[in-house]
């Protein structure tokens, strides 16, 4: 990840997963989604709000220099922006480009990305001849009950013009809190079409399956864009339903996966691997354990795991552990990210918290990946052919797992 990917994001690009080129950008509309948080972390479940300070004598020195600002500064101080630079002062020195701090702003988006849920309507949006676009709509959301449709266009948002507003505009109009109504009005078949839809929690999907046959083989194929909160709970639905398809074989894709909870990616390698198999190990402070499956659960047919250098951390780990604790197995796709720690997220009374590492996680073999990445099985470079024209049969990368898994 580039030093642009620590940023604010505002637009996500995934034209991969709805046939859209790299300049019609989908957006969640949500918030201003915090990306650059959770890129290429795992989150432990940690997290709790600090309570009570110990003074030691160098904690009595800030203490000192806090109450000397805030007592003889020539101008007026707001205590609140001297503890949040302080706590950001601290984080900083770590030197540590996982270890940041959040304001409470950031911290309420940081939250909705690794929670996997928000409060809205529950659409994606695409910006095309400046005019944003309806192009996908979850399942049982508020928008769906509402009647919104694929490939609709705003028009308004509570009777207010946004037909030439940008998707940030529209993402403020259309988000509030739950309960709440929104008045939306798209234009479709060239006319205007309104409808009132009630804010409510909606599940952001970050688990996609679906059945590729070829050579008269059924082969699960299973998507995961970030391992949020609920992501276990959406890949075993849906390996569920690829298991009583009959597959023969799975492919599990987390290209461009940035990461996410520890204890998601734990519970899907449960579902393959036994007790007796590592499925990685933690190192603290020179002291390493290995983490084993606490279930009977396992599985034998071949699966396929695709990675590209946007795969990371918990992606990284969920690969790793294929590749050297499952023996059916193969990783095909390019070099992954390189980010072998854990972070833990602490909330902060005022409303901000801070997220710092923890922990290193290594392999089952006991190696660490951190810069230096999970090197696939079958090395294959996403074609140019593909980046111009994103279709499954372009896919060099997915044509050559599901080669792999034929055999």
């Amino acid at each position: 990840m580039n030093k642009d990917s620590k940023e604010k994001i505002k637009e996500v690009i995934v034209e991969k997963k709805v046939g859209f080129n790299t300049f019609e950008v989908l957006v969640i509309v949500v918030v201003s989604i915090l990306f650059g948080f959770v890129v290429g972390g795992i989150i432990s479940n940690n997290t709790k709000t600090t309570s009570g300070v110990r003074i030691s004598p160098e904690l009595q020195e800030f203490v000192t220099t806090y109450n000397n600002i805030l007592d003889n500064y020539y101008d007026k101080v707001e205590e609140k922006d001297l503890v949040n630079a302080a706590i950001k002062g601290m984080i900083d020195s770590l030197d540590d480009p996982y270890s940041i701090y959040m304001n409470d702003k950031d911290t309420e988006d940081f939250n909705q990305v690794v929670d996997g849920s928000y409060v809205g309507i529950g659409v994606t949006v695409s910006t095309k001849d400046k005019q944003n676009y309806v192009v996908g709509v979850f399942s049982n959301s508020p928008a769906e009950k509402g009647g919104l449709k694929v490939g609709d266009i705003f028009v308004k948002v509570n009777n207010k013009d946004v037909s030439k507003s940008n998707i940030e505009e529209l993402t403020k109009l259309i988000k509030g809190k739950k309960g709440t109504t929104v008045d939306i009005t798209v234009l479709r078949d060239n006319k205007e079409v309104t409808t009132t839809i009630t804010r409510d929690n909606v599940d952001i999907p970050s688990v996609i399956g679906k059945v590729i046959e070829k050579d008269n083989k059924k082969i699960g194929y299973l998507y995961i864009s970030s391992f949020a909160a609920n992501t276990y709970k959406q890949f075993d639905k849906e390996l569920t339903k690829l298991e009583k398809k009959k597959i023969n074989s799975l492919i599990i894709d987390v290209r461009s996966n940035p990461g996410g909870h520890l204890n998601q990616v734990t519970k899907i390698l449960e579902k393959f691997l036994d007790k007796k198999k590592v499925l990685y190990q933690i190192e603290s402070k020179g002291n390493k354990t290995k983490k084993y499956s606490n279930t009977k659960e396992k599985r034998k047919y071949k699966v396929a795991v695709l990675i590209n250098p946007g795969s990371a951390s918990a992606s990284e780990l969920l690969a790793a552990a294929f590749k050297e604790s499952y023996d059916n197995s193969v990783i095909v796709g390019e070099k992954s990210y390189g980010k072998g720690t854990v972070q833990k997220a602490y909330r902060l009374s005022n409303g901000s918290s801070v997220k710092y590492t923890t922990e290193k996680w290594l392999t089952p073999k006991g190696n660490w990946i951190d810069k230096k990445g999970v090197e696939p099985t079958h090395k294959v470079k996403l074609s140019d052919k593909y980046k111009d024209n994103p279709t499954d049969d372009n896919d060099n990368q997915l044509q050559k797992a599901i080669e792999l898994l034929i055999k």
